[in-house]
């Protein structure tokens, strides 16, 4: 879709649909919409008058204009109470205006951002906009083959503003959200293929398509390649699957030479049954989004590289099959990792951690500034934070702050969970040096205990997107599915880092 920016007054933009918005604890029209509604003869505040409209947050009516602006329609949208207003219910507001724009089967729309005195700026609210128009409008149909389950795409949406300052913060503004949501939409879709058709030869192929074009230096290992370094834990997962194992480096320098990296890692298991410690058939197909950590940070180092963030970073995935099979690792087995620690394995199904332990020990070879990975790890984090908040754990508070500063201004929400090491003593093996499960009681703050052995001293932060990464029922600009999370927190990490640097 195209997005534009343009000056101008909205009530003389040529186009099938205008945006004006209401909060629900106001009686009178503010900034655009008062416009608007003085100019199509009280159309707007009519509706307010008579009750039919309260400005609920998404509460959305269309309202036909008769000739008295150019545009046929205004698309009239819920933004609930003013003083709750923040940038993740503008980009809902947004979303959900794109939505109905399309259920309209129309081709484009416009809005501008006055609506009244917001303590907020202006270059972030285009950003978020134009994040809340892409991201609520994408959809996943490469596999859908009859003409009725596709509608029309909208094409065109053009923000608006008043005066050419306000004109061209937005239009740089509205060009970053291009990237990043770009950048979600890659992450989006490599979640939402089937799995027959996202291998770990794939995803890797797809890594390297991505890089290709832009400044990153990709690196893919095979098999034969990782069984020289001592990847054993990563191997022996992979053990079962006839799909060989990758392991993905993408470095992008795009800082000084002397710097430091700051190393992202997203667990890759393209499909997860559990191995020989199966799981249960229901629900076994969502599985396939078991990449979803590695999907976020193949999307992160295209954003990055897009944005010519001034950093270096290294994005690293490990990428295999986890399946059952005469070959596949068994309860029992004991894995010789890379940093030479033995782990007894007692469940199969914990294979993330697995694979993770030898990308974190590979990521300590960067001696790095920082280390983030993500991997949706663990049930046990959906059941204690539900499916719209990330475990975050880690070792240094100074990180866990800026990651969660990047996750407040994204929308892609943490929650602190404690690495108490109390807990440590459910690792403990009597045959092997680590066991990789401790047993069902706070089994994402063991989990994150045992991949906190293979970090070293680097800063650290764990983030488990178990709950986020395929919702069930879709948010205001998240669609059932794949959410694409991660991505967005990770880049503005980056951003908040780089500046930071510079002051």
């Amino acid at each position: 879709m195209k997005v534009s920016v343009k000056k101008g007054n909205l009530a003389d933009y040529d186009c099938e649909a205008v945006i004006a918005g209401h909060f629900e604890d106001e009686k009178k029209l503010t900034g655009d919409a008062e416009v608007l509604d003085k100019r199509c003869g009280g159309l707007l505040s009519r509706l307010l008058k008579d009750g039919d409209f309260e400005g609920k947050l998404f509460q959305t009516s269309v309202l036909y204009t008769d000739t008295f602006i150019k545009s046929k329609r205004i698309v009239f949208i819920g933004m609930g109470k003013r003083k709750d207003f923040d940038l993740e219910t503008l980009r809902g507001v947004f979303s959900k205006a794109a939505q109905k724009v399309r259920d309209l089967h129309l081709k484009n729309f416009a809005a501008s951002l006055d609506f009244g005195t917001l303590d907020l700026k202006e270059d972030n609210m285009a950003e978020s906009a134009v994040e809340g128009v892409l991201l609520g409008l994408y959809r996943f149909t490469p596999y859908k083959t009859k003409a009725a389950d596709k509608t029309p795409e909208v094409r065109e949406f053009t923000l608006i503003a008043e005066n050419p300052k306000a004109a061209k913060t937005s239009k740089a503004a509205a060009k970053r959200a291009e990237t990043i949501s770009a950048a979600v939409y890659l992450a989006r879709d490599l979640v939402s293929a089937p799995a027959n058709e996202m291998t770990p030869t794939i995803i890797a192929n797809r890594a390297r398509k991505m890089a290709e074009t832009r400044p990153i230096d990709i690196k893919v290992f095979d098999e034969r390649q990782m069984k020289r370094l001592g990847m054993n834990a990563l191997l022996g997962v992979a053990r079962g699957s006839a799909e060989p194992a990758k392991f993905i480096i993408m470095n992008y320098a795009g800082g000084r030479k002397a710097e430091k990296p700051i190393i992202f890692v997203g667990k890759g298991i393209t499909f997860d049954s559990g191995g020989i410690s199966i799981k249960p058939s229901a629900n076994m197909d969502e599985m396939k989004s078991d990449m979803a950590g590695g999907a976020a940070v193949i999307g992160a180092m295209q954003a990055l590289a897009d944005l010519t963030i001034p950093l270096n970073v290294v994005g690293i995935v490990p990428a295999t099959e986890n399946l059952p099979g005469g070959k596949a690792y068994k309860p029992g087995d004991i894995l010789k990792s890379l940093s030479g620690t033995t782990i007894e394995v007692k469940n199969t199904d914990a294979e993330g951690r697995l694979i993770l332990a030898d990308a974190l020990s590979y990521a300590g070879r960067y001696k790095p500034e920082a280390i983030i990975d993500l991997a949706t790890l663990t049930g046990a984090c959906i059941i204690a934070l539900g499916d719209h908040l990330i475990g975050m754990l880690g070792t240094d508070d100074t990180l866990k702050g800026m990651v969660k500063e990047a996750a407040d201004m994204t929308g892609d929400y943490v929650w602190e969970l404690p690495l108490w090491q109390d807990y440590d003593e459910m690792l403990k093996s009597d045959v092997a040096d680590v066991q990789n499960v401790g047993g069902r009681a706070a089994g994402t703050i063991t989990a994150g205990l045992f991949l906190e052995k293979f970090v070293g001293d680097y800063p650290w932060v764990h983030l488990d997107i178990a709950g986020p990464a395929l919702l069930a029922k879709e948010k205001p600009y998240i669609p059932k599915g794949a959410s694409g999370v991660g991505v967005r927190l990770l880049v503005q990490f980056l951003r908040n880092r780089a500046g930071k640097a510079d002051a």
